[in-house]
Protein backbone atom coordinates (compact mmCIF):
# COMPACT_ATOMS: atom_id res chain seq x y z
CA UNK A 1 0.00 0.00 0.00
CA UNK A 2 1.59 3.33 -0.97
CA UNK A 3 0.19 6.45 0.83
CA UNK A 4 0.68 10.20 -0.06
CA UNK A 5 0.61 13.37 1.54
CA UNK A 6 0.46 16.47 0.18
CA UNK A 7 2.39 19.82 1.03
CA UNK A 8 4.64 17.57 3.15
CA UNK A 9 7.24 20.59 3.47
CA UNK A 10 4.59 23.14 4.88
CA UNK A 11 3.73 23.10 8.64
CA UNK A 12 0.88 20.45 9.30
CA UNK A 13 2.50 18.63 6.19
CA UNK A 14 5.98 17.68 7.62
CA UNK A 15 4.19 16.97 10.97
CA UNK A 16 2.12 14.32 9.49
CA UNK A 17 4.73 13.02 7.77
CA UNK A 18 6.56 12.66 10.67
CA UNK A 19 4.00 11.18 12.24
CA UNK A 20 3.33 8.72 9.77
CA UNK A 21 7.16 7.32 9.96
CA UNK A 22 6.35 5.64 12.88
CA UNK A 23 4.02 3.00 11.30
CA UNK A 24 4.56 3.51 7.72
CA UNK A 25 7.89 2.03 6.36
CA UNK A 26 9.64 5.22 4.08
CA UNK A 27 9.31 2.73 1.20
CA UNK A 28 5.47 2.70 1.18
CA UNK A 29 5.45 6.72 1.81
CA UNK A 30 5.54 9.21 -1.06
CA UNK A 31 4.49 12.91 -0.98
CA UNK A 32 3.51 16.04 -3.32
CA UNK A 33 4.94 19.15 -3.07
CA UNK A 34 5.93 22.32 -5.10
CA UNK A 35 9.91 22.15 -4.49
CA UNK A 36 11.20 18.77 -4.29
CA UNK A 37 14.80 20.59 -2.69
CA UNK A 38 12.80 21.46 0.02
CA UNK A 39 12.39 17.80 0.58
CA UNK A 40 15.86 16.45 0.55
CA UNK A 41 15.73 15.26 3.99
CA UNK A 42 12.71 13.37 3.43
CA UNK A 43 14.39 11.73 0.29
CA UNK A 44 17.38 11.08 2.00
CA UNK A 45 14.78 8.74 4.54
CA UNK A 46 13.99 6.63 1.43
CA UNK A 47 10.50 8.55 1.06
CA UNK A 48 9.50 8.91 -2.48
CA UNK A 49 9.60 12.59 -3.34
CA UNK A 50 7.40 13.88 -6.39
CA UNK A 51 6.89 17.74 -7.66
CA UNK A 52 3.59 18.06 -7.59
CA UNK A 53 1.76 21.52 -7.76
CA UNK A 54 -1.74 22.48 -7.55
CA UNK A 55 -1.73 24.53 -10.22
CA UNK A 56 -0.31 22.59 -12.43
CA UNK A 57 -2.85 19.62 -12.81
CA UNK A 58 -0.72 17.64 -15.32
CA UNK A 59 1.56 17.73 -12.28
CA UNK A 60 -0.47 16.02 -10.46
CA UNK A 61 -1.31 13.25 -12.43
CA UNK A 62 2.66 12.01 -12.14
CA UNK A 63 2.70 12.82 -8.12
CA UNK A 64 0.10 10.67 -7.73
CA UNK A 65 0.12 7.52 -9.94
CA UNK A 66 0.32 4.64 -8.14
CA UNK A 67 -1.27 6.34 -5.17
CA UNK A 68 -3.25 3.80 -3.02
CA UNK A 69 -4.53 6.44 -0.10
CA UNK A 70 -3.98 9.96 0.05
CA UNK A 71 -3.84 12.81 2.93
CA UNK A 72 -5.00 16.32 0.55
CA UNK A 73 -4.10 19.21 3.05
CA UNK A 74 -5.38 22.30 2.45
CA UNK A 75 -3.83 24.91 0.85
CA UNK A 76 -3.56 28.68 1.46
CA UNK A 77 -4.89 31.47 -0.91
CA UNK A 78 -8.19 33.43 -1.10
CA UNK A 79 -11.15 31.27 -1.75
CA UNK A 80 -11.47 31.23 -5.62
CA UNK A 81 -7.41 30.25 -5.79
CA UNK A 82 -8.02 27.37 -2.88
CA UNK A 83 -11.56 26.10 -4.53
CA UNK A 84 -9.77 25.78 -8.00
CA UNK A 85 -6.45 24.21 -6.45
CA UNK A 86 -8.15 21.65 -4.12
CA UNK A 87 -10.60 20.84 -6.63
CA UNK A 88 -7.77 19.89 -9.39
CA UNK A 89 -6.22 17.37 -6.58
CA UNK A 90 -9.11 16.26 -5.89
CA UNK A 91 -9.61 15.45 -10.25
CA UNK A 92 -6.11 14.26 -10.12
CA UNK A 93 -6.67 11.49 -7.52
CA UNK A 94 -9.82 10.06 -9.24
CA UNK A 95 -7.77 9.88 -12.70
CA UNK A 96 -4.95 7.99 -10.94
CA UNK A 97 -7.03 5.71 -9.60
CA UNK A 98 -6.32 6.65 -5.69
CA UNK A 99 -8.50 4.46 -3.36
CA UNK A 100 -9.13 6.76 -0.39
CA UNK A 101 -8.88 10.50 -0.14
CA UNK A 102 -8.64 11.79 3.38
CA UNK A 103 -9.07 15.99 3.14
CA UNK A 104 -7.68 18.30 6.10
CA UNK A 105 -11.50 20.49 6.86
CA UNK A 106 -12.65 22.82 9.22
CA UNK A 107 -15.00 22.32 11.80
CA UNK A 108 -18.68 21.92 11.10
CA UNK A 109 -17.82 22.60 7.55
CA UNK A 110 -21.12 21.40 6.14
CA UNK A 111 -22.87 24.23 8.29
CA UNK A 112 -20.18 26.80 9.39
CA UNK A 113 -20.51 29.72 8.51
CA UNK A 114 -17.16 30.99 9.01
CA UNK A 115 -15.67 32.88 6.04
CA UNK A 116 -12.97 30.46 5.52
CA UNK A 117 -15.55 27.58 5.36
CA UNK A 118 -16.50 27.88 1.59
CA UNK A 119 -12.98 26.28 0.30
CA UNK A 120 -13.81 23.57 2.51
CA UNK A 121 -17.56 23.08 1.74
CA UNK A 122 -16.22 22.65 -2.42
CA UNK A 123 -13.68 20.23 -1.49
CA UNK A 124 -15.98 17.78 0.52
CA UNK A 125 -18.22 18.23 -2.11
CA UNK A 126 -16.20 17.75 -5.10
CA UNK A 127 -14.54 14.30 -2.66
CA UNK A 128 -17.88 13.18 -2.71
CA UNK A 129 -18.88 13.44 -6.23
CA UNK A 130 -15.62 11.52 -6.87
CA UNK A 131 -17.59 8.44 -5.04
CA UNK A 132 -14.21 7.13 -3.73
CA UNK A 133 -13.99 6.54 0.13
CA UNK A 134 -13.16 10.09 1.72
CA UNK A 135 -12.69 11.05 5.40
CA UNK A 136 -13.21 14.48 6.25
CA UNK A 137 -10.85 15.70 8.98
CA UNK A 138 -12.78 19.05 10.18
CA UNK A 139 -10.10 20.47 12.15
CA UNK A 140 -10.93 22.98 14.42
CA UNK A 141 -8.22 25.79 15.51
CA UNK A 142 -4.52 25.16 15.96
CA UNK A 143 -3.18 26.41 19.82
CA UNK A 144 -0.11 27.67 17.58
CA UNK A 145 -2.88 30.25 15.95
CA UNK A 146 -2.52 32.67 19.19
CA UNK A 147 1.21 32.84 19.57
CA UNK A 148 1.13 36.71 18.20
CA UNK A 149 -1.68 36.83 21.06
CA UNK A 150 1.05 35.23 23.21
CA UNK A 151 3.79 37.09 22.47
CA UNK A 152 1.87 40.21 23.09
CA UNK A 153 1.40 38.93 26.30
CA UNK A 154 4.76 37.89 27.22
CA UNK A 155 5.72 41.62 26.11
CA UNK A 156 3.01 43.03 28.50
CA UNK A 157 -0.30 43.45 26.79
CA UNK A 158 -3.28 42.38 27.40
CA UNK A 159 -5.16 39.54 25.78
CA UNK A 160 -7.37 41.17 23.19
CA UNK A 161 -10.39 39.84 21.22
CA UNK A 162 -13.59 40.70 20.04
CA UNK A 163 -14.59 36.86 20.09
CA UNK A 164 -16.88 37.13 23.25
CA UNK A 165 -18.15 34.43 25.58
CA UNK A 166 -18.02 31.89 22.39
CA UNK A 167 -15.86 28.90 22.85
CA UNK A 168 -13.02 27.35 20.66
CA UNK A 169 -11.58 23.86 20.50
CA UNK A 170 -7.89 24.33 20.32
CA UNK A 171 -5.22 21.90 20.55
CA UNK A 172 -1.54 21.79 18.78
CA UNK A 173 -1.08 20.90 15.47
CA UNK A 174 0.95 18.16 16.27
CA UNK A 175 -1.85 16.44 17.51
CA UNK A 176 -4.36 17.39 14.35
CA UNK A 177 -1.26 15.61 12.10
CA UNK A 178 -1.31 12.50 14.42
CA UNK A 179 -4.80 12.36 13.86
CA UNK A 180 -4.44 12.41 10.38
CA UNK A 181 -1.54 10.36 10.03
CA UNK A 182 -3.72 7.71 12.04
CA UNK A 183 -6.49 8.03 9.19
CA UNK A 184 -3.90 7.89 6.54
CA UNK A 185 -2.41 4.68 7.60
CA UNK A 186 -5.14 3.32 9.43
CA UNK A 187 -7.68 1.12 8.59
CA UNK A 188 -11.86 0.98 8.73
CA UNK A 189 -12.09 4.95 8.15
CA UNK A 190 -13.82 4.56 4.81
CA UNK A 191 -16.29 7.33 4.50
CA UNK A 192 -15.72 8.60 7.69
CA UNK A 193 -16.67 12.66 9.03
CA UNK A 194 -14.11 13.35 12.24
CA UNK A 195 -14.96 16.54 14.23
CA UNK A 196 -11.26 17.20 15.40
CA UNK A 197 -12.40 19.92 18.51
CA UNK A 198 -10.25 19.80 21.68
CA UNK A 199 -11.36 20.70 24.89
CA UNK A 200 -13.99 24.12 23.93
CA UNK A 201 -12.66 26.83 26.13
CA UNK A 202 -13.64 30.72 26.07
CA UNK A 203 -11.44 33.66 25.41
CA UNK A 204 -10.85 34.25 29.09
CA UNK A 205 -10.09 30.86 30.14
CA UNK A 206 -7.17 30.20 27.40
CA UNK A 207 -6.10 33.64 29.17
CA UNK A 208 -6.67 32.37 32.35
CA UNK A 209 -4.37 29.18 31.67
CA UNK A 210 -1.74 31.67 30.08
CA UNK A 211 -1.61 33.24 33.05
CA UNK A 212 -1.37 30.43 35.26
CA UNK A 213 1.43 28.54 33.01
CA UNK A 214 3.43 32.13 33.42
CA UNK A 215 2.37 32.54 36.82
CA UNK A 216 0.57 36.31 36.14
CA UNK A 217 -2.60 37.50 35.96
CA UNK A 218 -3.26 37.76 32.08
CA UNK A 219 -5.83 41.03 31.60
CA UNK A 220 -8.90 40.12 28.87
CA UNK A 221 -9.85 43.24 26.70
CA UNK A 222 -13.19 42.70 24.96
CA UNK A 223 -13.65 44.98 22.18
CA UNK A 224 -15.71 45.51 19.16
CA UNK A 225 -14.15 44.17 15.69
CA UNK A 226 -13.85 47.78 14.91
CA UNK A 227 -11.71 48.20 17.88
CA UNK A 228 -9.86 44.87 17.31
CA UNK A 229 -8.98 46.18 14.13
CA UNK A 230 -7.65 49.25 14.88
CA UNK A 231 -5.39 47.87 17.69
CA UNK A 232 -4.02 45.24 15.43
CA UNK A 233 -2.92 48.27 12.24
CA UNK A 234 -1.44 49.83 15.76
CA UNK A 235 0.18 46.72 16.54
CA UNK A 236 1.79 46.90 12.91
CA UNK A 237 -0.26 43.93 11.47
CA UNK A 238 -0.26 44.56 7.14
CA UNK A 239 -3.54 46.11 6.11
CA UNK A 240 -3.90 43.08 3.99
CA UNK A 241 -3.98 40.54 6.91
CA UNK A 242 -6.81 42.48 9.31
CA UNK A 243 -9.71 41.66 7.45
CA UNK A 244 -8.66 38.07 7.74
CA UNK A 245 -8.26 38.31 11.83
CA UNK A 246 -11.00 40.52 12.33
CA UNK A 247 -13.67 37.53 10.21
CA UNK A 248 -11.84 34.77 12.29
CA UNK A 249 -12.95 36.82 15.04
CA UNK A 250 -16.38 37.30 13.86
CA UNK A 251 -16.91 33.56 13.32
CA UNK A 252 -15.50 32.88 16.66
CA UNK A 253 -18.62 34.98 18.18
CA UNK A 254 -20.81 33.29 16.04
CA UNK A 255 -19.99 30.41 17.31
CA UNK A 256 -18.91 28.47 14.20
CA UNK A 257 -15.94 26.63 16.13
CA UNK A 258 -18.02 25.59 19.03
CA UNK A 259 -18.33 21.93 18.23
CA UNK A 260 -17.72 19.52 21.11
CA UNK A 261 -16.76 16.08 19.84
CA UNK A 262 -14.61 12.98 21.30
CA UNK A 263 -13.24 12.35 17.73
CA UNK A 264 -9.97 13.71 18.69
CA UNK A 265 -9.54 11.13 21.71
CA UNK A 266 -11.12 8.12 19.60
CA UNK A 267 -8.16 8.41 16.96
CA UNK A 268 -5.18 9.23 18.74
CA UNK A 269 -5.78 6.59 21.40
CA UNK A 270 -4.99 8.89 24.01
CA UNK A 271 -6.56 12.14 25.82
CA UNK A 272 -5.43 15.22 24.01
CA UNK A 273 -2.83 17.41 25.93
CA UNK A 274 -4.15 19.35 28.47
CA UNK A 275 -4.57 23.28 27.34
CA UNK A 276 -1.64 24.35 30.56
CA UNK A 277 1.20 21.64 29.48
CA UNK A 278 0.05 22.77 25.35
CA UNK A 279 0.89 26.33 25.77
CA UNK A 280 3.91 25.29 27.68
CA UNK A 281 5.21 23.51 24.70
CA UNK A 282 4.80 26.05 22.57
CA UNK A 283 6.46 28.56 24.49
CA UNK A 284 9.16 26.24 24.51
CA UNK A 285 8.92 25.92 21.04
CA UNK A 286 8.98 29.44 20.26
CA UNK A 287 12.11 30.31 22.42
CA UNK A 288 14.21 27.69 21.22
Amino acid sequence: MKVLVTGATGKLGSKVVEALLKTVPAGDLAVSVRNPEKAASLRALGVDVRQGDFDQPESLDAAFAGIDRILIISADGDTETRIRQHTNAVEAAARAGVGFIAYTSVANAADSKLFLAEPHQATEEAIRKTGIPYSFLRNNWYLENEISSIQGVLAGAPWVTSAGAAKVGWALQQEYADAAAAVLGGEGHENTIYELSGVLLTQEALASALGDVLGKEVPVVQVDDAGYADIMKNAGVPDFVIPILVGIQQGIREGNLEVESGDFEKLLGRPLTPVREALRQIMAASNA
